[in-house]
């Protein structure tokens, strides 16, 4: 049984982590909490940026900047689709795996919580997470690689889902949401762990859209100099690996890949647990007061570490891998030159006009707005093929290529049991 100290579970690997704060940081959070005010160095409402000043958009006592940008993103269609898109297990029915949807709102109470303790927006700081993941793939990791490696073949460019929910939220949704909420989306990208989280100064959309655009031209030399505008931004970013480094672990656990004494540190499904009170307590500790974001050094490395050892056990198994190996990648390819082809042809009748273009360009009318679609047809497969959850996907290859009813794996809720 892992040791415990007051009840509490300890990391042998990390002892020193206990999920509590200094006496001294203590009081300080509770003075805070008390006074109802912000850290010197959290983004005000009043500092919220959009490229439209509009009424429509203007603040109010109700829904200052940043509750509209949460509930412009809520109410998408693509936020909607997360549910019924892969976070690490594909082709698995059971409904308690997560799914990237409830990621983002995993990702949201991490940030959340370490947002109050340091005096943060924490609206800008739940527009940032429910916003996150809103452009990524069907399939998860592995639906991004083999989209990437397809749209690079073609056109020379990259694609990463961070770069692709900026465009979902600013393009394709219309959402006229603000810089700050933008910035932090695609600055998230939690596969570059860092001690220390800095800001980066950025104050304009103008340098921003330089910046999509040098990801998209230069892919991971861009996106590995991202850094956000706001102290909430850095927040989202350390809370996306403190979120799924324990929860990975668990559904591990519960698809059989692991059990509870797969892991080094002996607390199998219960590092979930640890980890979300032992990381957040230290970022608190180490930021609060502070012009940036900062862990200790023993939480830097065991985060690190943690992440290392689910990327050996779990994502880079041969069970995780092995599904994607001929029954998804090879149809990203076969479905992207599919759908290249109907726009080309302008064939009306297809499921890239009828479910995708017309739909966009419908809801962007009322804003006066239109999907120029045209302009970059190998972008718009992109952006139809990204949207695609699991299961749309896999229906729309096996309507168009015979072989994908052999291959894509048939899961039933009842293997082995009677219903």
């Amino acid at each position: 049984m892992p040791q415990t100290i007051q009840g509490v579970r300890v990391n042998p690997l990390a002892p020193d982590l206990t999920g509590r704060l200094s006496e001294e940081t203590l009081a300080k959070v509770k003075e805070l909490r008390a006074t109802g005010k912000l850290s010197p160095f959290a983004c005000h409402d009043a500092s919220a940026i959009r490229r439209d000043i509009s009424d429509r958009d203007r603040d109010t006592v109700l829904r200052p900047a940043f509750v509209r940008d949460v509930e412009k993103i809520i109410h998408m269609g693509a936020y909607n689709r997360l549910a019924g898109k892969t976070q690490v297990f594909s082709f698995r029915s059971d409904d308690d795996l997560a799914r990237r949807g409830l990621h983002e709102q995993l990702v949201c109470r991490v940030a959340r919580d370490i947002g109050r303790g340091i005096g943060l927006n924490q609206d800008l700081i739940e527009a940032i997470a429910l916003g996150h993941d809103i452009g990524h793939t069907p399939f998860g990791h592995a639906g991004e690689r083999f989209l990437n490696a397809v749209f690079h073949q073609h056109t020379g460019r990259w694609f990463f889902h961070n770069v692709q929910s900026v465009r979902v939220l600013d393009v394709l949704g219309g959402r006229n949401l603000t810089l700050q909420t933008l910035d932090g989306v695609i600055c998230h990208n939690g596969e570059f762990a860092q001690q220390v989280f800095e800001t980066s100064g950025l104050s304009s959309f103008d340098t921003f859209d330089r910046v999509v655009q040098s990801c998209w031209e230069s892919g991971d030399q861009a996106i590995g100099q991202l850094r956000p505008m706001t102290l909430e931004g850095c927040v989202m970013r350390i809370s996306d690996m403190i979120a799924y480094v324990g929860k990975d672990r668990q559904d591990a656990i519960r698809a059989g890949l692991a059990n509870e004494d797969t892991f080094d540190d002996g607390l199998g499904g219960a590092y979930n647990a640890w980890a979300l009170s032992a990381f957040v307590a230290d970022v608190v500790e180490h930021s609060f007061g502070k012009d940036h974001i900062e862990m200790s050094k023993e939480g830097f490395v065991e985060l690190r570490r943690a992440k290392r050892e689910n990327y050996e056990k779990i994502y880079g198994t041969r069970e995780v891998e092995g599904d994607f190996v001929g029954p998804v990648k090879g149809f990203f390819g076969l479905l992207y030159d599919h759908e290249l082809e109907a726009l080309k042809a302008g064939d009306e009748s297809s499921a890239i006009f009828a479910q995708h273009i017309k739909p966009i360009n419908r809801h962007l009318a009322p804003y006066g707005h239109t999907y120029q679609w045209e302009d970059d047809l190998d972008l718009t497969v992109v952006d139809f093929i990204s949207s695609m959850t699991d299961d749309y996907f896999i229906a729309t290859c096996e309507a168009l290529f015979p072989e994908a009813a052999a291959l894509f794996p048939k899961r039933t809720y009842f293997e082995g049991v009677r219903p």
